[in-house]
This record gives C-alpha cells, structure tokens and sequence, in this order.
C-alpha cells in the first residue's frame, strides 16, 4: 500500500504544475492522521494531501462553493475541486460567495461612504448586489492585535467593536463570531472597518445561526 501511495504521489507531482499562491480551499475539519494540514489552513492548487487510515478532511473550495469530505488516500488539491486517489469523497455545494471571501482592494481602501455607495451600483447607476454572507455569524480573517468594527449601514443596530487579540483569534488570524456567541441580522447591509479600510457586505435574508459551512460565512480581510 505505502509503495502504491508513493507512486500515486509521484505521478501527481509529476503531472502537477508548480504551487500557486493563491488558496483554493479552506481546511474545515482534519480528523485522524494527516500531515502537514491543520484546521483552519488555506490550500493552493497542486497541494498534495496523504491521509493515513481512518484519516479523514473537509476541504471548502472558495471559487466553487464546493464542499468535500474526504476519507483516507491521497488528495490533489485543485482550482475548483479535489482530485482523490485510494479514497472517498463526498461532495455538496454550499451556498457561498467568492466576492465576500476575498473583497479586493479597490473596495478595502474607499471610504465608508464611497464604500457602500459604489458597492451598491455599478458604473451605469444600476444597483449592484454586495458581498453576501449565508450565516449571521462570520468567520473573519483579519491581523491580531487590530481592532474590528462591524457597522451596520441600513438600519439601526448596535455597533460591534471586537479587539482582536490573541486569545480571541482562531489558528492566530480568524476571528470567529459563532465561537464569541455574536451574530448580525438576517438581510442587513453591513461594513467591516479595520484601520483605514473599509469592507462593505451583506447577510443573506435567509441566513440562520445554526451551523453553517466555513465558506458561506467567511469574510477574508488579510
């Protein structure tokens, strides 16, 4: 077995162009033996995962909304989906959105105003759906020791001020709201201040608090 594990390793290597820098998925869960991942990782394209027996992860894909469970075997990390050798994999397609999983620049460095008021119609005037979140309690990527503001912009609500030190930071960058037992509202418009910048989002109408993929709730603003 370890012979054939090897050899399927080496054919992926070989047929694997070099890593890319951007992440592809997000590591929900590892159980068992599995080296070099741990909860919480981002994966690139050409990732070469060996999962030992009774191993088990959960890969979310960022671009295609894909969820995948994973049982032992070797798995190769791609751009939309995993390809699985000497394994399982089941898949499901979650609700999520790839604009509030990585929100560009150009949004993070306008002002709060010019923020949402760009975010809400394009060049033309015509209006323009935000960033939607499909859980009320987002999973923030965001720099220990700066402090998050969460305003909401179509109503009133309390704002949220979180400092995010160490002790409250998953893995060392993700602050999580579910964990912190904090939640939005379900169809409000929101903004994401840290520092300087500013991230304008939305939460879908039909978000819930129960349980809800890593994906679908993920706001990445490091």
């Amino acid at each position: 077995m370890r012979s054939l594990i090897g050899a399927i390793v080496g054919a992926f290597c070989v047929a694997t162009p070099a890593l890319a820098e951007t992440p592809a998925a997000i590591v929900e869960d590892v159980q068992g033996k599995v080296d070099g991942i741990a909860f919480m990782d981002y994966v690139a394209p050409g990732k070469i995962i060996k999962l030992g027996p009774k191993a088990s992860i959960t890969l979310s894909y960022l671009k295609s909304c894909q969820r995948e469970t994973i049982s032992e075997g070797v798995v190769l990390v791609g751009a939309e989906q995993s390809t699985v050798q000497l394994g399982e994999v089941k898949r499901e397609k979650v609700p999520c959105d790839t604009n509030a999983a990585k929100l560009s620049e150009r949004e993070a460095n306008q002002s709060a105003a010019t923020t949402f008021r760009t975010m809400r119609s394009d060049a033309k005037g015509t209006p323009s759906k935000l960033p939607t979140l499909y859980g009320t309690a987002p999973l923030v990527q965001a720099k220990s020791g700066s402090t998050l503001v969460i305003e909401r912009t179509d109503g009133k609500e309390p704002t949220i001020t979180v400092p995010l030190k160490n002790e409250v930071m998953v893995g060392g960058k993700f602050y999580d709201f579910a964990k912190a037992g904090k939640s939005l509202t379900p169809g409000g418009s929101y903004l994401a201040i840290l520092g300087a910048k500013r991230y304008a989002f939305q939460v879908d109408a039909s978000a819930t608090s129960s349980p809800t993929p890593i994906v679908g709730r993920l706001l990445r603003l490091e």
